[in-house]
C-alpha cells in the first residue's frame, strides 16, 4: 500500500547521519543517494523512508499529528532504535513498551522525535 514517505529536513547532512546510526542499529540501511537526500528501506519492493530538504526550498517543518512507524521483527530492536535514537539527542515521545493486551498480536513500540522535530515510532507486532 504505502511505497515510500518522505520526511522534510533542514540540514540533510545531520539528518542522515542520524538515520544511518539509528535505522542501521536494527539493519536497516541507504538504499538510495537522492540529490536532496538519501531513501533508506530493506529492499526496493518494500516501502523506503527517504529524508530530503523540500522540494520548494522553503524550511522544513515537523508535521502536527503526523508520526512514521517502523516495523522491526523484534522487541529487542525497537529497545536498540530508541535508545540509539536517544543517545543521538532525539526527543523521548514514549519509551518501549506495550500498548494494549500483550498476547499474540501485542504491539511493543517506542516513540520518539527526530533532529528536525519528525515523529517517529518503531514497534513490533506479537508475542514476547
Amino acid at each position: 500500500m504505502i511505497g515510500y514517505v518522505m520526511l522534510g529536513t533542514n540540514d540533510v547532512a545531520r539528518a542522515g547521519a542520524f538515520y544511518d546510526a539509528v535505522l542501521g542499529s536494527v539493519g536497516i540501511g541507504r538504499l538510495a543517494e537522492f540529490e536532496r537526500g538519501p531513501a533508506y528501506g530493506m529492499a526496493w519492493d518494500k516501502p523506503l523512508l527517504a529524508v530530503c530538504g523540500p522540494y520548494d526550498g522553503q524550511p522544513a517543518t515537523a508535521g502536527n499529528g503526523t508520526m512514521i512507524a517502523i516495523v522491526v521483527d523484534s522487541r529487542a530492536k525497537v529497545d536498540v532504535a530508541h535508545g540509539k535514537a536517544m543517545a543521538l539527542g532525539a526527543v523521548d515521545e514514549g519509551a518501549p513498551g506495550v500498548r494494549g493486551p500483550d498476547g499474540a498480536n501485542a504491539f511493543y513500540g517506542g516513540y520518539f522525535r527526530d533532529p528536525d522535530g519528525n515523529k517517529l515510532c518503531v514497534f513490533f507486532m506479537g508475542p514476547a
